[in-house]
């Protein structure tokens, strides 16, 4: 008759317990992904005794996990072909803690009263995990070595555990969860199927639930990418990122040092974000040893790449003894920097290897790199080398970076130009621009209304200062033009326009700027942009903005317009003053600020009857 040995769990052991059962895990489920895991452990070290030529007990049987639920008897089974473990090993691994550090653990515990802290890697606590669902828990053991023997071991969680003898047992490790009558769900195999495909798809053993093959897919991230087929990566970008169309671009990356880190990034083909689904979050999932930590990870990438789809992977993550959160709040920033700093060196160089892809990438996902200009100052200059835009100086849907508006700059040009319009047409309609066509000087043409803001953070690119058009005080050259107004006619028609419009315009001056429009509104605010005011007033910020907005107003005393309403005003002052509320409208017509144009059409009436009158 076998004899029975009744053990005592040390004093921490049973203090373990009452913290894993009633606060640690947030989610029950917790614990397949835990048992699970510590069987994939016990693979792989049977694998490496394998490797390293070590006699092993039932070499033949190759190792594996298998899950097996009885719904009628309210069990779960756990079964593992690994290591095993002797009487030994039982005895320590699963009743005292001293060995693996729990003591500084729990000391720990005592010391900051949070249940939540340390790490599952260094106190190897997963095991008693399944306490939180289990009214009995029953182990059969049998170790690899061949002159061992299998053992049993039985606890109820509360005071200590039973070993028994076992006869005739196979190699590895099998573990039988008779559940409390509150968990008899995870008895259920469609409940268990979906809590492996969550966290263990990937663990590189065979994992069979009543026998049924769940993990089919690998863990391609962790094997060379040069052995790895596009048909492999396309299946598991579909995989994971439940998406059948191809992605626009993959990045497969490994590195050791700050951090040990295997990645498999993709950028989906399509903006879901843009397609009316709303904000979406990242998916990107992160892994420790290809057990899934977190789903959609919080903080593995700023919040300007949650278009991102795939999987990070890293030994070096300092999980906390639940692995639901990260501890390490520094290290995980530390992650952050690397990827998204390795992400924006491989997006730099696509746009130079796959223009074309890149194009199709920045037509798509433009108003990300955008926001990040805006919100992140670490990878701000890394992201303006992404920038595309229209320029004067190409064919119209042409689009240049700002590096290579930069080679082409003429000597003399020490600033990077850029106007705000809603299109091509209009920009080059715009009074604003005339000066750069004259001079011949590059301007960047930004049709999206969060450009203004992404200049403003940007600020500057390789030492160039970043300025919009309506904000340069350039001169034209200095070439008299025939029929223009005097210096002093032209001051004194400045001086009559003033007290002609009154509060309908700030300042009114001669402008250096103009070639071929009469006149011209800029703001009188300096820090103050056409576009800003206009986006403003759309969101309702600024109360001040319920009124009309008042411009300075500047004249080309070269225009003939100009020469005669100087030579009207003092035949006719009345016709003179709704002339020069006329230009006014049309200037702001010219750069799209007129807000209401029902008074300017009734004046335009009136005018055209006097013309066709006379």
């Amino acid at each position: 008759m076998s004899k029975t040995e009744t053990h005592h769990f040390q004093a921490e052991i049973q203090q373990l317990l009452n913290i894993v059962i009633h606060s640690l895990y947030t989610d029950k489920e917790i614990f397949v992904r835990e048992l699970i895991s510590n069987a994939a452990d016990a693979c792989e070290k049977l694998r490496f005794n394998q490797s390293s030529g070590v006699v092993v007990y039932q070499a033949e049987v190759a190792p594996a996990i298998a899950v097996t639920t009885d719904d009628k008897a309210g069990t779960i089974t756990i079964t593992d072909t690994g290591l095993g473990m002797t009487h030994g090993e039982l005895v320590e691994n699963l009743g005292t803690i001293a060995h693996s550090g729990t003591k500084a653990f729990l000391k720990q515990l005592a010391e900051e009263k949070k249940p939540d802290v340390g790490l599952i890697g260094q106190f190897g606590v997963g095991f008693y995990s399944a306490f939180m669902v289990a009214k009995r828990v029953t182990v059969l053991s049998r170790s690899f070595a061949p002159d061992e023997q299998g053992w049993q071991w039985t606890s109820e969680g509360g005071g200590g555990y039973d070993l028994t003898p076992g006869a005739d047992l196979p190699r590895g490790t099998k573990i039988t969860l008779e559940l409390k009558d509150d968990a008899k769900d995870f008895a259920q195999e469609n409940t268990v199927e979906r809590i492996i495909q969550r966290y263990s798809s990937f663990v590189p053993f065979p994992i069979e639930l009543n026998s049924k093959r769940l993990n089919t897919v690998q863990a391609i991230w962790a094997r060379n990418k040069n052995e790895i087929k596009e048909e492999e990566y396309n299946e598991f970008y579909t995989f994971v990122g439940h998406d059948h169309d191809k992605p626009l671009f993959r990045l497969h990356f490994s590195a050791d040092a700050p951090l040990a880190i295997q990645a498999l990034l993709f950028v989906p083909g399509k903006n879901f974000e843009s397609m009316g689904m709303g904000r979406i979050d990242s998916e990107v999932n992160l892994y420790c040893r290809k057990v899934m930590i977190q789903a959609k990870a919080k903080g593995l990438f700023p919040e300007w790449l949650r278009f991102l789809k795939g999987v990070v992977d890293s030994e070096d993550l300092p999980l906390n003894i639940s692995r639901e959160t990260m501890q390490d709040t520094s290290l995980m920033q530390k992650l952050n920097k690397v990827l998204t700093g390795r992400l924006l060196k491989f997006l730099d160089e696509q746009s130079v290897k796959e223009a074309e892809a890149f194009e199709k990438f920045y037509v798509e996902y433009q108003r990300f790199l955008k926001e990040g200009v805006a919100t992140d100052f670490t990878h701000k200059e890394a992201l303006g080398k992404l920038l595309r835009f229209e320029s004067s100086s190409l064919d119209k849907g042409k689009l240049t970076s700002l590096a290579d508006y930069v080679k082409r700059m003429p000597a003399e040009q020490k600033e990077i130009f850029c106007l705000l319009t809603p299109n091509r047409a209009a920009a080059e309609s715009s009074p604003y621009f005339e000066v750069f066509r004259e001079r011949k000087w590059e301007v960047l043409f930004l049709f999206d209304p969060w450009d203004e803001f992404v200049m403003e953070h940007l600020h500057t690119f390789d030492g160039k200062p970043l300025k919009l058009a309506e904000k340069v005080d350039l001169n034209l050259s200095e070439t008299k033009k025939e029929g223009a107004l005097s210096e002093d006619a032209a001051k004194s028609l400045t001086q009559w326009l003033k007290e002609s419009l009154g509060d309908k315009v700030g300042e009114v001056r001669v402008s250096q700027r103009l070639v071929e429009s009469p006149a011209v509104v800029v703001d009188a605010d300096k820090h103050m942009t056409a576009s800003m005011r206009r986006m403003m007033k759309a969101m309702k910020q600024d109360s001040e903005l319920a009124a009309p907005m008042k411009h300075d107003l500047e004249i080309n005393p070269a225009h003939p317009i100009m020469a005669r309403l100087d030579a009207m005003r003092q035949k006719d002052a009345p016709l003179a003053a709704s002339v020069a509320e006329q230009i006014l409208d049309n200037a702001r017509v010219a750069v799209g600020l007129l807000e209401d144009p029902r008074t300017m059409l009734n004046r335009l009436n009136q005018l055209l009857e006097k013309v066709l009158t006379n």
